[in-house]
């Protein structure tokens, strides 16, 4: 384990640490420096409309209690540019989506997507689309929300939006993309769903869940979903990805190098090693993926609450539950357990948490304090 990086110690948030991602993204055209607009200099111009008129929605928070290691200010003054300019990676405004049966020719099914199921309505967004716009504005199981995914850290996690949208800032924090919406101009961490500079700071997004998992295994579990095409209204090289690639796995998804420092480190792991993290009012959590998959469930405890992560084979994933009443959860080689009764992984009868896969070293970053199960 190495020392926390402490907030004194943070680079000058106009200046990139390390590698700027102004050298993957050159080919596209639209970077540069990001604008200090926002929190540097305390102004939020309101956004307007087609008719000249102040656009004041925002998205939907929620009262939520969370782990907060850092305050806002030290979050916003971490904060740098990661290249691109503001909406210089641009959020797919308008999806389009092909039928399970007939999907985007370069669709494989060992390629990654992120999945999503609200209210009966299943969707799934390839990595190789969102890797070059990281946000996509769209409507699920009418629902409006927001599909987001930061290459950086490999997280992807979803945000009721209301009647707002999200776009890429073109900052980051702690490697992470810092979203803003675009009726309130507020910066949003992703990973921690929290505002971190501008009218809504301190408050939290309302989330769901999002499964990172391969073209086939969702399509498996979900034969009636769409998904999302490269007719994005924007021209990009949707054959390659910028750092690297996941199927199989090279460059920036496989190496040991970092971009940016990170708000703290720990050496137990891999920094890239992907684990199943979780947050709440308890504390937080993180999963290695590979004892998960070994294992079938990892239990341990957040503070004196346990908890459970069980493993789904079909999608390669895992679902977090809060236990506190201490129940029995085991896997006994073919089957998840609870009090002598089976159950299936994403239906044990225990408290769902939101589960984020994430790079270990993000997840620390943002959480040093996170309990490792498994």
């Amino acid at each position: 384990m190495s020392v926390a990086l402490q907030p004194t110690d943070m680079p000058d948030r106009h200046e990139s640490v390390g590698v700027s991602r102004r050298c993957f993204f050159g080919a596209v055209g639209s970077v540069g420096l990001a604008a200090l607009a926002g929190c540097l200099d305390g102004s939020f111009a309101p956004i307007s409309g087609d008719d000249g008129s102040a656009i004041t929605s925002a998205p939907p928070t929620v009262d939520r209690s969370l782990p907060e290691e850092y305050t806002t200010d030290e979050l916003d003054e971490a904060s740098l540019s990661g290249g691109p300019g503001k909406d210089g990676i641009p959020s797919i405004d308008e999806p389009e989506f092909a039928a399970a049966d007939d999907p985007p020719s370069r669709l494989s099914p060992d390629d990654p997507v992120f999945g999503v199921e609200l209210n009966g309505d299943a969707k799934a967004y390839p990595q190789y689309v969102l890797v070059w716009h990281e946000i996509v504005n769209d409507v699920v199981g009418d629902e409006a929300v927001a599909v987001t995914y930061c290459p950086l850290t490999g997280t992807t996690q979803g945000f009721y939006r209301g009647a707002s949208e999200f776009g890429v800032s073109g900052r980051l924090v702690n490697s992470n993309l810092i979203m803003y919406d675009r009726g309130s101009d507020t910066w949003w961490s992703q990973v921690l769903a929290r505002g971190i500079c501008g009218p809504h700071e301190r408050a939290y997004l309302s989330e769901f869940q999002v499964t990172w998992t391969t073209w086939g295994q969702w399509r498996e579990r979900h034969p009636e979903t769409a998904v999302l095409t490269e007719n994005t209204g924007h021209a990009r090289d949707y054959g390659g990805d910028p750092y690297g690639q996941y199927n199989p796995r090279t460059g920036y998804y496989d190496d040991e190098s970092l971009l940016f420092d990170p708000l703290a480190s720990d050496d137990r792991f891999h920094p890239k090693k992907i684990v199943v993290g979780a947050r709440s009012a308890d504390g937080a959590l993180a999963v290695p993926k590979s004892a998960l998959r070994e294992r079938g469930v990892v239990v341990g405890s957040v503070g004196d609450i346990p908890y459970a992560t069980a493993y789904d084979e079909e999608l390669d994933t895992g679902y977090v539950y809060r236990n506190p009443n201490d129940r029995s959860v085991e896997f006994d080689g073919s089957a998840l357990i609870v009090d002598d009764n089976e159950y299936e992984a994403d239906g044990l009868p225990l408290e769902r948490v939101i589960g984020v896969d994430a790079m270990w070293f993000a997840w620390y970053g943002f959480y040093p304090s996170t309990e490792v199960h498994g």
